[in-house]
């Protein structure tokens, strides 16, 4: 190459480089203080940058209570330019007694170090307590590859030792949302009402964007949302502020609703109904009390619910509201908000509801609750097929087997509680760019391993990772496998993204509940449970998981009844997820057993209550030891959700040296290798 043509390609290359800065680098950036160097007494800090050719113009801000700024504008030629000084803070270490001199002219060179890097190079003279110094400061500032952060890193000629200097920001206008703590009691005749405006609120602002997030008490069932917080907060670099009361929300909030829905209270049920209502026309549910707040923030009345419903049974109530709103309802996602009965309502699934339109209700599905049997059955065949069923069943009216069994003979899985929160904001978090979700995989492809004549232990944790024991004691202690609500993925990514940055390599993650999320095979239309299982296989592979968890109570609709499988339901899942490792049946004991070609679906052996005393439960384990004396011997424990690790550890810790626990995929791989069970269906 000539000398020509190498400074030809020099000069094309520094164009590049200029052209991906005009791109990359031009905006407003916000400091993210917690992954930045100590600014001393600034708390808050931005940098805008505005490229044009050939010249960089930085605009620096701190604050806010005493603030700075400064702004320099140079050319990028690598070269000397003489700039004056405006403010005479030494704002990079305000603590320290230097200072410059108004009206003084320092030495500033820029230029590009890459296509995303820029070096900006100061000389001046600085007066500290014994006199003049000269200081050069160099700050090289790296734009990430995504483009969505800033890195600047600060040296000085005069800083010898320490830690680096190393400040991140984050676009200005990106990842910036409201916090608030919804703490007390959910009692309608106390702080319900407030609690269902905000989450009203936040099922209207989130609608397009994460704006209004929430975090509990330390006992609400999803114990995660100040942990998740944090790292939104680290991670996904958001920036929090923080909301008291109703009145700062709708201050901050209001321009984005459209209107209130009145709710009645003396009529529970109307709550459930202003959800509807509220989701389709974009307003917040209140009461009476609150009309006067809501207007004086310039908000509108959308509908009035109050007396509509004074005597009326839920039937009658549910039936108008399907009759005025279910043609405007989604077919896709419908809602339930039952849970607790009685004074005591806790919606925080409504957000979710309210953003994709669906129709609220907390109907029975049992079917000597006739009118809302009926009314239930006539809502869920109009669903399309593979829909959702978003919240929970009535505590008060039917059971959980009954409810599942019911949306599954329409081929509709259920996901969420009453009282999931945050799903709305979450949705529109996706996982930090290049991240892949990876499991803690213990087993090597096509390495044996043969057990020995013992006990083996494998440990699974009921109800999925949000409302059991992952941030309580013990975890990492012992193998102990989590089960994935694997729609999760779609509806909160970086929620998934949290718990899978956690895992320790004894946490391993196993796909649930029966298909892409909770429902019951047997109940489950043939036509439709290939395609289920189906989906469910592709949200396995994307999570990386290898085992797959099944649970079904369709055969009598009673917890603690029989969840075995008949053979053609066990031969569904062998067939539709040939790259399963192994499957898992039940939730309490079952005894479904199966080996097809080297893979096993196993039955747990033991439910592990919370309740039951430490060492009544290691004699229960004892005991089944001695009732299945062949070795090896694989015991399949389900695990109590609001039991932690440290508990379970310790029961594990009395049972002897017989006994051993591994890591649940290479449990499977072992029952596969020498199988001792029986293999046994439902009849």
């Amino acid at each position: 190459m000539n000398i020509r043509t190498h400074l030809g390609l020099g000069f094309v290359l520094l164009a590049a480089w200029a052209q991906a800065q005009d791109v990359g680098f031009n905006g407003k950036w916000r400091l993210i203080k917690a992954e930045s160097s100590d600014l001393d007494y600034f708390q808050q800090a931005t940098l805008e940058i505005a490229v044009t050719p050939g010249e960089v113009s930085l605009a620096t801000w701190r604050g806010p209570r005493r603030a700075y700024h400064d702004k320099v504008t140079v050319p990028t030629d690598g070269q000397p330019h003489a700039v004056t000084v405006g403010d005479g803070t030494f704002a990079d270490a305000l603590f320290m007694a230097v200072r410059l001199t108004p009206g003084q002219t320092k030495e500033v060179t820029a230029r590009w170090t890459g296509p995303r890097g820029l070096s900006v190079a100061e000389s001046y003279r600085a007066t500290s307590s014994q006199g003049p110094v000269d200081l050069r400061v160099t700050r090289t500032f790296e734009l990430s590859p995504h483009g969505d952060l800033l890195t600047e890193r600060l040296e000085r000629n005069t800083r010898q030792s320490g830690p680096p200097l190393v400040y991140v920001y984050k676009r200005d206008e990106a990842n910036n949302a409201f916090v608030m703590h919804l703490g007390g009691d959910w009692k309608i005749g106390s702080q319900l009402p407030d609690k269902a405006t905000l989450i009203s609120l936040q099922g209207v602002v989130n609608q397009t964007a994460p704006v209004l997030y929430f975090t509990f008490d330390p006992g609400y069932p999803f114990n995660y949302t100040e942990d998740l917080r944090q790292f939104l907060e680290t991670t996904h670099h958001f920036t929090f502020r923080r909301l008291n009361t109703l009145d700062e929300a709708l201050s901050a909030l209001h321009d984005r609703v459209a209107g209130y829905v009145i709710w009645d209270r003396a009529v529970r049920t109307s709550l459930i109904v202003a959800y509807t209502v509220a989701g389709l026309e974009r307003g917040i549910v209140v009461t009476e009390d609150q009309i006067a707040l809501a207007q004086q923030h310039g908000l509108k009345e959308l509908a009035d619910l109050r007396g509509k419903f004074e005597g009326k049974t839920d039937a009658e109530i549910y039936r108008w509201a399907k009759e005025q709103y279910w043609a405007r309802c989604s077919r896709d996602v419908i809602g339930w908000l039952g849970g607790e009965a009685g004074p005591v309502l806790m919606p925080a699934a409504a957000d979710y509801g309210m953003v994709r339109h669906a129709f609220f209700s907390d109907l029975s599905a049992r079917a000597s609750d006739t009118e809302e049997y009926a009314l239930t059955r006539s809502l869920l065949q109009e669903m399309k097929p593979l829909g959702q069923v978003w919240g929970w069943h009535s505590y008060k009216k039917d059971s959980e087997e009954e409810m599942t069994t019911l949306l599954s003979s329409y081929a509709l899985t259920s996901d969420g509680l009453n009282t999931m929160p945050n799903t709305s904001f979450l949705l529109h978090v996706p996982a930090s760019p290049g991240f892949e979700f990876r499991n803690h995989h213990h087993v090597v492809p096509g390495k044996a391993y043969p057990p020995e004549k013992k006990i083996y232990l494998a440990l699974v944790q009921t109800d999925g990772l949000g409302i059991g024991a992952w941030v309580r004691p013990g975890r990492g202690s012992i193998p102990y496998a989590w089960e994935v609500s694997m729609k999760f993925l779609e509806l909160s990514p970086a929620m998934l993204e949290f718990y899978y940055t956690q895992a320790t390599p004894n946490d391993y993650f196993i796909a649930a509940l029966s298909g892409s999320s909770y429902m019951y095979p047997r109940a489950f239309p043939d036509a439709w449970r290939p395609k289920e299982i189906e989906r469910a296989r592709d949200l396995m592979a994307k999570l990386d998981l290898r085992v797959f968890e099944i649970m079904d109570y369709a055969g009598d609709k009673t917890e603690a009844g029989d969840n075995n499988l008949p053979r053609r339901i066990v031969d569904d899942y062998f067939q539709g997820m040939p790259d399963a490792l192994g499957f898992l049946n039940g939730y309490y004991a079952a005894n479904t057993f199966a080996t097809r070609h080297g893979k096993v679906l196993l039955s747990y052996d033991y439910y592990l209550s919370a309740q039951k005393p430490e060492e009544a439960v290691a004699a229960d384990l004892t005991e089944l030891a001695t009732m299945n004396p062949v070795r090896p011997y694989f015991l399949l424990v389900h695990v109590r959700e609001n039991s932690d690790v440290a508990r379970v550890k310790r029961i594990c810790d009395r049972l002897g040296p017989n006994f051993e626990i591994v890591p649940l995929d290479v449990f499977l791989t072992m029952a596969g290798a020498q199988p001792t069970f029986q293999e046994a269906y439902a009849q």
